[in-house]
């Protein structure tokens, strides 16, 4: 009877293994995902910026263009 309870204790085992893995796996792949939306956060805010700063140089282009008309 050693045997098969050797067998069963090694098997649970292998199973609680496996079962680690699966959720380090998938912690992983969750932190990716987190860091990838991050990045795209990042990028976005990043465009925004440059587009507001072009719209506040347009605006004080204009607004010279119009000052030097008066």
């Amino acid at each position: 009877m050693g045997l098969i309870d050797n067998a069963k204790d090694a098997g649970e085992a292998t199973a609680q293994k496996v079962g680690e893995f699966v959720d380090d796996t998938k912690e992983r792949v969750s932190d990716a995902a987190d860091q990838a939306e991050a990045d795209a956060e990042v990028k976005k805010a990043e465009a925004d910026l440059e587009r507001a700063k072009a719209e506040s140089e347009a605006t004080e282009a204009k607004n010279e263009y119009k000052e030097n008309l008066r």
